[in-house]
């Protein structure tokens, strides 16, 4: 039997042969959900240049001295300052009507608002004359250029997910574009003769291909490019020629089944055929100490331009598709779009890079696999009531305050099978992965367990949990 090996060894064997991908710079109209690839500056201040803070009357603040509504000070009014325009500078003793956000005129230093005049508010006619009726001070309703940022001050770092503010701000600090780590492009393979497309009529002996879809959803959630889904029978030869064409518009191949020690696993069988120099496709697999997804395999297929485009070939079960996904592939792409600054040593704690370290507590007991690091798809569930524990007999740890985990979120698997891999109709209610060590014969009520989450970048789960980001 092929000794299995620890799932952060075999993650560091993906990786190892992994370069980042060339960025790129996008407009900032196209920025919206990626990451930046570089720390930001600003480009102009903000404000770019002294502008009013209040609808009003630009005046020199020395000229309002004593003004009361009992004792006003009156000024002509030698012009209009709206939104957008580059006013001409303030004749001495004068005032100008200014609108919110205009730019301060030279020889200006103060805004005196309309309330504390006696003109209305509103859209009139531009009046000769002003009673000012409220002394005002240098700066008052004024917003000086740079008080928010100066130019060159930093503005945002790299690694920055771009929201809709983000993006406001970037505008805002004179940017028109940004820089971004490439959006990988992974192509999706299914491989087994008996996949039909969903909604097709089955006949004996064939099951619809799910994987093509979860792959496809889940490399999409990950800020990657699909590139397309594609299918394989159970032939060698088959499987070369479409792995070949999706290697030329991609830069990650992605498979699910044929990887296991069946008679027509084809990945197993196009494995043995290409030895050699002239190999157009290599292929290494590896029995990895984790439960579900035992059998993977990595590789790489030659394209048409020449590279090496990496391969990841994945179990054929659904649950293992997932679970893999997030513990292998994942990390890969974090890999190519130089987005891995931790590299794999986070997932010795089940954590992947990029996430902060979760906790809950188990509200069932279960069974674990011997010698194989488990992830639990479970969903975040109420404290037991009447907790059990577990097969056993082992001391029931449930109770509110024991061990450390005082005010962690309860967990339940979604399934009554736990991991079992096969378990698809079960997977949309997963919210994480519950990562049980290797060391763990058994997982006890009210057990401490890590969390890798499921969510979408960004969304936050119970408790405050965080999504993949």
């Amino acid at each position: 039997m092929a000794q299995l090996i620890p799932l952060e060894d075999y993650v560091a064997q993906v990786l190892e042969p992994l370069v980042p991908l060339e960025g790129e710079r996008v407009a900032l109209a196209e920025a919206h959900g990626r990451v930046l690839a570089e720390d930001v500056v600003a480009a102009v201040p903000v404000p770019p240049w002294t502008n009013s803070a209040m609808d009003g009357y630009a005046v020199r603040a020395e000229q309002t001295s004593g003004a009361s509504p009992q004792a006003p000070v009156v000024l002509p009014v030698t012009g209009d300052v709206p939104a957008g325009a580059a006013p001409a500078p303030l004749v001495p003793s004068s005032a100008q009507r200014i609108m919110t956000g205009a730019m301060l005129p030279e020889g200006a230093d103060a805004v005196v608002k309309v309330e504390d005049t006696d003109q209305a508010a509103g859209p009139h006619p531009l009046p000769g004359r002003v009673e000012i009726r409220a002394e005002v001070g240098p700066g008052t309703n004024v917003r000086g250029a740079g008080e928010d940022v100066r130019a060159g001050d930093p503005v945002m770092a790299a690694g920055t997910r771009l929201s809709a503010t983000g993006l406001s701000a970037l505008a805002s600090v004179g940017l028109g574009s940004v820089r971004v780590p490439p959006r990988v492009r992974v192509a999706v393979v299914s491989t087994g003769a008996e996949l039909r497309d969903a909604g097709q009529a089955l006949t004996p002996g064939t099951i619809p291909d799910s994987n093509g879809l979860l792959l496809a959803g889940l490399v999409a959630e990950h800020g990657a490019l699909c590139t397309g889904v594609d299918r394989s029978g159970d032939t060698a030869e088959d499987l070369a020629v479409v792995l070949r064409r999706a290697a030329d518009s991609a830069d990650l191949i992605v498979t699910s089944g044929g990887v296991s020690a069946g008679a027509f696993d084809p990945l197993t069988m196009l494995a043995r055929q290409e030895r050699g120099g002239q190999a157009q496709v290599r292929l290494d697999f590896v029995k990895v100490a984790m439960q579900p997804g035992k059998p993977q395999g990595h590789g790489w297929v030659r394209a048409d331009d020449g590279r090496r485009v990496p391969i990841i070939c994945l179990p054929g079960n659904p649950v293992s598709v997932l679970v893999s996904f997030t513990t292998i592939v994942a990390p890969a792409l974090a890999r190519l779009a130089g987005q891995d600054a931790e590299g794999s040593a986070a997932w010795r704690t089940g954590t992947p890079p990029g996430c902060p370290p979760l906790t809950a507590r188990a509200a069932a007991a279960w069974r674990t696999p011997p010698g194989r690091r488990q992830h639990v798809p479970v969903r975040f569930t109420a404290p037991p009531t009447h907790p059990t524990a577990a097969e056993d007999g082992s001391e029931d740890r449930s109770k509110d305050g024991a061990g450390t985990g005082e005010g962690l979120p309860w967990v339940t698997p979604t399934h009554r099978l736990g991991s079992g891999s096969h378990l698809v109709a079960s997977l949309p209610a997963a919210q994480a992965l519950a990562v049980v060590g290797a060391e763990v014969e058994a997982v006890d009520v009210g057990d401490e367990l890590a969390l890798i989450p499921l969510y979408p970048p960004g969304r936050t789960g119970p408790a405050g949990t965080r999504g993949r980001t």
